[in-house]
């Protein structure tokens, strides 16, 4: 069946790419092959979540690393990419349209409560419903009922997901309104998590104590930008089992900060070192240094519900914006190599990418830049304001594009730091920009789908320019309905080109890579293709 030969295309394409190699280096080399405490705890780098821990309402890193460790759903993806079953004993399709689901026995929420098919899907049913008002709703369009649940405008007709039927206390099934080649890999994302009953009793409550399925539980009261603990669950039935007692996510507003902690045994493991260490955490860090390249990009967007920004001349006026930037230049120099410059959204270790998606608009020419500014009327007021949070690395190339605007678009840019991610992130939520904004995207699932269907599509949750092109949306419904992923990646990428050419809602810069180390007193420290570490293998020195 199609659904289940879906996993072999992931894993094939990239999984050469994806392998993580550490990089050599100076000194600080330590062993790795000391004796372990499996009921050790460790510091991971963090930055304060946007939000209460739910995870239909968390779409941002913060909050997601979190998550990830405390809930488990039907499938996830391996180091390799390679599609799994985790809480699911098996999803059945014929026709990538209806899929039964049959849980594995004996499943337990934190709080002792059974996990059932209900869990699954009444935690699905609430966060599809619009009075809710969750951030990641539009995951839940393709299952039958979504309009229902969801309308476009007024309130909900109906409170459930014609699509999801339990049929047993381990069973359910799921018919979407029609074929999607990639359904299968979109379980992975987190909203598909299931919830415990007490969820509905007090959902304020339990987004400051969460009540997971998954490896790690929540291990006293969430510290608000100080740290969130958590140890490991002594019932957890899944087959990562922890080989540590638990992580503690600390809270930075400053990633040299955080790296000056990696360096000194302070912080254990650091996912991304600033780009003002690339060159040196090798030589600082000895075999501790990790580089591999993830799925990840960094792009500029513009708020298109702005009327400035909305009118059809502007779109000639991002193009020019884009050509004034050196990419090339600014990934060698101003970020040593920590990402290469992109040609499009979909990064180049991601199932789908076919190359050249930005055409002549993604190269650098400060004469046709300055002729499209001019052409489309110029930014408005002559001034772009590029905003970004300070919390992680991104003030040295936010500088250099800004520069690079200014020297060779003729443009003034000035940069608008925030303090923390969650201030950035609820600005750009709540409609707030009002010019170009950092937009980074680290994939759901390894696949071009959810680099433009997630942020691209009319109205999706990540969206936030509110970008909207009907021929964009039937370009994508017909990917979605494909009786092959060959064909769906073909498709994703025409409307990729078809985005960024005609309409260009966001400026794509970098393809991103993981740099990440660790520390002395932490060993079998490895990364995913999600710019992860795999949390439970991480052992603990004695």
């Amino acid at each position: 069946m199609r659904g289940a030969k879906s996993a072999t295309w992931v894993a094939g394409a990239i999984a050469v790419a994806l392998t993580a190699t550490a990089c050599g280096g100076g000194g600080n080399d330590s062993d790795d092959n000391a004796a372990v405490n499996p009921d050790g705890t460790y510091t991971y780098y963090n930055v304060e979540p946007q939000n209460p821990i739910i995870p239909s309402n968390t779409n941002e890193v913060g909050g997601g690393y979190i998550v990830k460790n405390l809930f488990r759903g039907l499938v996830d993806f391996d180091e390799k990419s390679k599609l799994r079953l985790v809480a699911a004993e098996s999803i059945d399709t014929t026709d990538n349209q209806t899929f039964k689901v049959k849980l594995k026995p004996g499943w337990k929420f934190h709080n002792g409560e059974a996990q059932t098919a209900s869990s699954f899907v009444d935690a699905w049913n609430w966060a599809a419903n619009a009075k809710n008002k969750q951030l990641n709703a539009s995951w839940f369009e393709p299952i039958k009922g979504y309009d229902e649940v969801h309308p476009a405008e007024g309130d909900p007709k109906a409170e459930k997901l014609e699509g999801l039927k339990v049929t047993s206390d381990l069973e359910f099934t799921i018919e979407l309104k029609k074929p999607v080649s990639t359904f299968k890999e979109q379980l992975f994302y987190d909203v598909f998590s299931p919830l415990p009953k007490a969820f509905y009793k007090d959902t304020k409550a339990f987004g400051e104590h969460p009540i997971g399925n998954g490896p790690y539980q929540q291990d006293g009261d969430w510290q608000h930008k100080v740290e969130f603990k958590t140890k490991k669950f002594a019932d957890y039935k899944g087959d990562d089992k922890p080989k540590n007692g638990g992580v503690v996510f600390k809270f930075y507003n400053k990633d040299d900060a955080a790296y000056n902690d990696l360096v000194s045994d302070k912080l254990d493991i650091m996912y991304q070192v600033p780009n003002s260490m690339a060159g040196q955490y090798q030589n600082d860090l000895g075999k501790r240094a990790i580089s591999q390249m993830f799925g990840g990009n960094t792009n500029i967007s513009f708020p298109l519900y702005e009327a400035e920004w909305a009118k059809p001349e502007k779109v000639k006026v991002r193009q020019g914006l884009s050509m004034a930037i050196d990419r090339e230049t600014i990934a060698k120099t101003a970020l040593k190599g920590s990402k290469d410059a992109a040609d499009g959204y979909t990064p180049k270790v991601v199932e789908g990418y076919q190359g050249g998606a930005c055409g002549e608009f993604c190269k650098f020419d400060p004469a046709k830049a300055k002729e499209l500014i001019k052409a489309g009327g110029g930014v408005p007021g002559n001034k772009i304001t590029l905003t970004y949070n300070a919390d992680g690395a991104n003030k040295e190339w936010a500088d250099a594009v800004c520069n690079d605007i200014r020297q060779n678009g003729g443009v003034e840019c000035v940069t608008d730091p925030k303090p923390t991610f969650q201030q950035a992130r609820a600005d750009i939520t709540e409609r707030r920009m009002k010019s170009a904004f950092r937009m980074a995207w680290v994939q759901d699932f390894p696949n071009i789908q959810n680099f433009i269907s997630a942020q691209y599509r009319t109205k999706a949750g990540a969206n936030d320019m509110e970008f909207s092109d009907k021929a964009v949306d039937e370009l994508m419904d017909k990917a979605d309905a494909s009786k092959t992923i060959e064909e769906s990646n073909k498709l994703y990428a025409e409307a990729e080109k078809k985005i960024i050419q005609e309409q260009m809602p966001s400026i794509p810069l970098f393809f991103d890579h993981t740099l990440a180390g660790y520390s002395k007193k932490v060993q079998n420290v490895k990364f995913d293709s999600f710019r992860q570490a795999i949390w439970t293998d991480v052992e603990v020195k004695k």
